[in-house]
């Protein structure tokens, strides 16, 4: 007999970070929605679903229409998503449910009620916990007594990512599995962390570009969108990449920095932020120092590095390379990220790094999916 494929949907998914690490351990894909066009052509890019199965729109609208598409959810075992949620400020005293700003997390509690998956994962900021007692209630609101869930904050570089980043995970079900014993099953699956130097040895050198507006250019120097290259296969290289072979370099390339921020990188120590004594002379913003101390900051490849936001997609002066002088490439992030090699980002260079930066990292996604699976196959 074929082995039963464990089905997911994966709502707000971005180019597809929690979704690959559920894939990786042993979940199919069989519905996606996000609203970003391009973030959704990537994650087409690296599946073979039909179009059918993505909803690029509004989840709002995708709940109004939802029994349209009730077949492709018959049966689904997890549904999993991580809807922004700028509302929880302590100092906030409307009622999370109430706050406008929360409508994405509504529309989710909303979206489960009405498929019922035998499992879900909410993923989102630490900052959740400041009212976490009425997102319990919220809960049950919406879902009953049906499902018994729990909750932690998980940290990445617990699981070999190497990177600072912590995220609050719910975990539910209605199968009558105690949720707490598959938080128990993803802690045993803590492993020492890699350091930035893992992630970004043997990549090839670049420069940053000095030809302002000029976008399309690529060259040895500044990088390529696609290229062939031979990989260094070091212990990160697997971790990542399984026994794969690849021979593709995808999504390695820099972009314009002026000739001062240029300096600012090449003098600044590793560890070293805008207040460094290297960069008095030539600091911008010197009369605002307490807010801009880390405008720059320089990763130390010694350290994991600093979490990875959608705001590189604006710059990258605080994620300075260890070693050379100019910010992180779109790939070097994804690799932080612990995206494997193979995956490709679509779109244009900035949205690369918006979507590195809004994703979940790969191998965290991973371990939640491990733990939840070893329940199923129980």
């Amino acid at each position: 007999m074929p082995k039963k494929k464990h089905t997911f949907i994966d709502l707000f998914a971005g180019c597809g970070g929690l979704s690959l690490g559920l894939e990786q351990a042993g979940f199919a894909p069989c519905f996606v929605n996000e609203i970003v066009e391009t973030f959704c052509q990537t994650y087409k890019e690296n599946h073979n679903l039909s179009e059918d199965r993505y909803y690029v729109g509004d989840i709002n609208e995708l709940n109004q229409e939802i029994d349209k598409f009730s077949p492709l959810f018959k049966d689904v075992t997890l549904v999993c998503g991580g809807p922004p949620c700028q509302g929880f400020s302590m100092a906030n005293r409307q009622r999370v449910i109430d706050d406008p700003r929360n409508q994405l997390y509504k529309a989710f509690l909303q979206f489960l009620s009405k498929v019922r998956p035998q499992f879900f994962i909410m993923e989102n900021v630490k900052g959740m916990m400041n009212k976490i007692d009425e997102i319990e209630q919220n809960y049950k609101d919406f879902l009953g007594d049906e499902y018994a869930f729990a909750y932690d904050v998980l940290r990445a570089q617990d699981f070999g990512v190497p990177q600072n980043r912590e995220r609050l995970i719910f975990i539910g079900n209605r199968v009558g599995v105690n949720p707490k014993m598959i938080f128990e099953e993803i802690y045993k699956q803590k492993r020492i962390s890699f350091v930035l130097r893992d992630a970004l040895i043997g990549l090839p050198h670049l420069e940053s570009k000095t030809d302002k507006g000029q976008k399309d250019i690529e060259n040895d120097l500044s990088g390529f969108t696609v290229r062939d290259f031979e990989y260094i296969q070091n212990d990160f290289y697997h971790f990542i990449n399984g026994e794969k072979v690849l021979t593709k370099l995808f999504n390695h390339k820099n972009r314009y920095n002026n000739p001062r921020d240029i300096e600012i990188y090449r003098r600044l120590p590793q560890g070293a932020n805008s207040l460094h004594e290297s960069i008095v002379d030539i600091m911008p913003y010197k009369s605002r120092n307490d807010i801009f101390k880390d405008k720059y900051f320089k990763l130390d490849e010694n350290q994991i590095c600093k979490t990875i936001t959608s705001h590189m997609k604006y710059d990258c002066n605080m994620y300075i390379h260890p070693w050379e002088a100019r910010g992180l490439s779109p790939r070097e992030a994804a690799r932080i990220q612990t995206f494997p090699d193979d995956f490709v980002f679509t779109g244009a260079q900035n949205q690369w790094y918006a979507q590195i930066g809004n994703a979940v990292p790969v191998k965290l996604a991973k371990a939640i999916g491990e733990g939840i699976m070893k329940f199923i196959e129980k």
